[in-house]
């Protein structure tokens, strides 16, 4: 199994999804396999996982139920019964989570905001206006964003 550095970015298969709850909301940890590794012909969903590496996911929670504890936190903890969900899951949420993704930083958001207090209008704005449009500046490849690509089935390229 391959580990990857920060800020890596790597061609992979999405096989499940975990929802981790952070603060009470929904922290979703999406798991992958680098399309290269040895294992990605075999695994082709969450079921696969287990089929063909019995106990990985088992690790894979009991990290991220962990990892904060060294700052004195407390494990953490997670929804739907603390079950990885499957592919087809998994890619609604990516899915969900790009789209307010582009409302946000092309600024749909913020414009459907009007009946909402000025706090929230304020920290909307805020985020909207952040380093995430000034990183789109900087990237080589602009055309690869799916800002405006009304097909969604396959995740955004960056």
């Amino acid at each position: 199994m391959r580990i990857c550095s920060p800020g890596e970015v790597r061609p992979v298969k999405v096989l499940g999804i975990l929802c981790m709850i952070d603060e009470g909301e929904a922290d979703w940890k999406v798991v992958v396999i680098d399309a290269d590794d040895k294992w990605a012909p075999f695994l082709n969903d969450i079921d696969d996982v287990d089929k063909y590496l019995p106990g990985q996911l088992d690790a894979i929670r009991e990290w991220f139920r962990t990892y904060k504890i060294p700052d004195g936190k407390p494990p953490n903890v997670f929804g739907l019964g603390e079950r990885f969900m499957d592919k087809a899951y998994a890619l609604q949420v990516i899915k969900e989570c790009n789209q307010s993704w582009k409302e946000l930083i092309t600024g749909e958001k913020e414009r459907s905001m009007k009946d909402h207090s000025a706090e929230v209008q304020k920290l909307v704005r805020k985020l909207s206006k952040s380093n995430l449009v000034d990183m789109i500046d900087h990237m080589d490849n602009k055309d690869n964003l799916a800002l405006n690509n009304d097909d969604d089935v396959d995740a955004p390229a960056f």
